[in-house]
């Protein structure tokens, strides 16, 4: 079973090395204690949008959203949460591969919150997550919102 006590961060990514490199970078940073990781667009909708989150849990702090995801892609995950009341105001950074114009255009045009090319050298990734977490955690501060 797992525990939802307060899921600051949903981490959203089908790769298991960069998940477990981005889980293991902002644990280790004492950013995300509370890190709930889910593979694919469709699984993350059901935790924010479905049943797969207790709603007696706040809505994360944090959402970092892979672009390229199997089920439902990263854009269409962050179109459906940009729609919806309860989403509208949560951050969303997109963290992919992709360094292509169009995607980054996309990604801010439907309310992405900040994009962030992974770095291929591990060190560079592990230091662009813990800088992630640091701003989005720390420092931004967000409008106090209803616990959805």
């Amino acid at each position: 079973m797992i525990d939802y006590v307060d899921v600051q961060v949903l981490l959203v990514e089908d790769t298991v090395e960069d998940a477990e490199l981005m889980l293991r970078t902002l644990r280790k940073s004492g950013l995300a204690n509370d890190l709930h990781h889910v593979q694919d667009g469709a699984e993350a909708l059901e935790f924010l949008l479905g049943s797969g989150r207790p709603k007696s849990v706040p809505m994360p702090k944090l959402v970092l959203l892979d672009l390229k995801l199997p089920k439902v892609n990263g854009l269409e995950v962050l179109r459906q949460l940009r729609a919806q009341e309860a989403t509208l105001r949560v951050p969303v950074v997109m963290i992919t591969s992709s360094r292509e114009d169009s995607d980054i255009e996309e990604a801010y045009r439907l309310g992405a919150n900040g994009y962030v090319v992974k770095p291929v050298d591990f060190v560079q990734f592990a230091e662009a997550m813990r800088e992630v977490g640091m701003y989005w955690l720390l420092i931004n501060e967000v409008p106090t919102r209803p616990s959805s």
